[in-house]
């Protein structure tokens, strides 16, 4: 398969610059994929959707203040992004720009305690950097800023929009986006409904927002990111799936977190109790064991997320939804409208 094959044309302009005053009012398209219809709803109509003993999955990581500026001793501004932490003081991360970065170059910050000094660039593009003092905690609570995503060019006058209100175990870079909709209310409601809702964390890191910068889809290597599926949301997943109740992942974190580790037991998909690292990577072809139903945003084109929701909804289906979501004027991306896919 050919990447070009997931492209499609966006207005700029229907590009969202920032959320919706309510989480739960904005559109959201269904698509049942056996009838192949869609149809428009509000997001807070997604309670009309759900059965008794269904079970909702949502990914409760957290995004960390990432994003971090520092100096050259030349006093060029240097942005460093905070990907992962190989051991105390020692980070995965990229800078901009580092086309005039001289390791073992050494980088300063506002807080003259602190200074970075820059290892190596590794053959992925990520840089390896070592702090001083190791423990960054002071320094990003004091200099860190939420990192939002290149096409969201306003300011984020409230950061905490760029979380779920279920967000917790801090991890992440990039915010599980289809999450964003949900309110406590909304989640009160679903739940009164007998539908259990369970939480696992997957980190969203590089590996999610990386473009594919090969022709060929196949060709394409997904970098790890951290996983946690607790015991509870692995006992409460099985034992719908042995009741023959729904599973509806919510985002394609969650997605790739749960079919990560999935697995047939006497012809029942299951799933495990995991913590660790996974780079599944999910594109048209890929046979689906555990999730039955699917909470997304609209997605870049030629993206790895893009590629999962195309091998879950079936390719063409998705993109006549995309053309409805173009001609409708729904909002794309983070803080866009959403689907549902049945």
């Amino acid at each position: 398969m050919k990447v070009k094959e997931f492209e499609y044309k966006l207005p700029p302009e229907l590009i969202a610059q920032e959320p919706l005053e309510e989480r739960d009012s904005s559109r959201l398209l269904i698509l049942k994929r056996r009838e192949k219809t869609i149809q428009e709803v509000v997001f807070k109509d997604i309670v009309n959707f759900f059965n008794k003993g269904d079970v909702l999955v949502l990914n409760n990581t957290k995004v960390f203040p990432a994003r971090l500026f520092a100096k050259r001793r030349t006093a060029a501004k240097i942005e460093i992004l905070l990907l992962r932490e190989l051991f105390q003081g020692r980070w995965q991360v990229l800078i901009k720009p580092a086309k005039r970065i001289k390791p073992p170059e050494e980088l300063f910050f506002k807080d003259d305690n602190f200074k970075v000094r820059v290892l190596e660039k590794d053959v992925q593009g990520r840089w390896i950097v070592e702090f001083s003092p190791p423990d960054v905690k002071k320094l990003i609570s004091k200099e860190g800023l939420i990192p939002t995503p290149p096409y969201i060019k306003k300011e984020l006058t409230q950061p905490q929009r760029y979380q779920t209100v279920f967000a917790k175990e801090e991890g992440s870079v990039a915010a599980p986006t289809a999450g964003f909709h949900f309110t406590p209310q909304l989640l009160s409601r679903i739940s009164s409904l007998g539908v259990r809702i369970v939480y696992l964390s997957l980190h969203i890191g590089l590996a999610t927002f990386r473009p594919i910068k090969v022709e060929e889809v196949e060709n394409h290597k997904m970098g790890e990111e951290y996983v946690e599926i607790p015991s509870q949301t692995a006992q409460i997943i099985n034992l719908a799936k042995r009741e023959k109740k729904r599973v509806f992942a919510c985002g394609t974190s969650t997605t790739r977190a749960l079919e990560s580790q999935a697995f047939f037991q006497e012809g029942l998909a299951q799933v495990k109790v995991f913590a660790g690292f996974t780079n599944l990577y999910i594109y048209p072809g890929f046979k689906f064991k555990l999730i039955d139903c699917l909470i997304t945003n609209f997605h870049l084109p030629k993206s790895t997320n893009l590629l999962l929701v195309s091998a879950f909804s079936g390719r063409d289906f998705l993109f006549k939804a995309y053309q409805y979501a173009v001609e409708n004027r729904f909002r794309f991306y983070s803080f866009g409208d959403a689907m549902l896919i049945l």
